[in-house]
């Protein structure tokens, strides 16, 4: 199946609902989180929708976050605005402690940090057979390398604020867990 029609059909299983979405790397892990609103222009299944056409108006997020990587996408509906801004908040310190995130700014905890995450809808995005070629080292490797180069290239000669610094540091990590994969193959 073409890649795009598969995404096209998986984003159908995101709620056009307000709410927090994780988009996650080839292996699962997720690398950004986001909130949405309730309304249908800013619903998570058009954030998620947005971010993956790299059809963002911030072109800072859409060179911090390379949307080749994303193969999983989780979401978790909420109700009014300060449960999002917690749930997202919490889910990010959650998250960003296990492996960090892309994302460059980090909010600040609001509520206790979560113990586990909360039971999330859970999409897949990309076919098994793309994902199966896109996680090998000699394809990894330098695609990530390229998108550090091009925030990189950003930061020096456009914007050079603490945020993307901080993305920078993120990709910096991936880049080298890539090389070492690389390597050993």
């Amino acid at each position: 199946m073409n890649p795009q029609t598969y995404r096209k059909d998986a984003l159908r299983g995101l709620p056009d609902t307000a709410g927090v979405y994780a988009l996650c790397d080839l292996d699962n892990v997720p690398i950004y989180i986001g909130q949405a609103t309730a309304s249908k222009d800013t619903s998570i299944r058009k954030r998620v929708q947005r971010h993956l056409t790299s059809a963002r108006s911030d072109v800072i997020a859409n060179r911090q976050l390379d949307v080749w990587e994303i193969a999983y996408v989780r979401g978790w509906e909420c109700e009014g605005e300060y449960p999002r801004k917690e749930l997202e908040s919490q889910l990010v310190e959650f998250y960003d402690n296990q492996s960090p995130l892309v994302n460059g700014t980090i909010p600040t905890l609001l509520g206790s940090p979560l113990q586990e995450a909360p039971k999330a809808i859970a999409i897949q995005v990309m076919p098994d057979d793309l994902i199966s070629v896109r996680l090998n080292p000699a394809i990894r490797f330098p695609r990530q390398a390229e998108t550090f180069t091009q925030l990189l290239d950003y930061v020096l000669n456009v914007y050079d604020k603490p945020h993307l610094r901080r993305a920078l540091c993120v990709h910096h990590a991936r880049m080298a867990k890539y090389l070492e994969a690389f390597l050993d193959t």
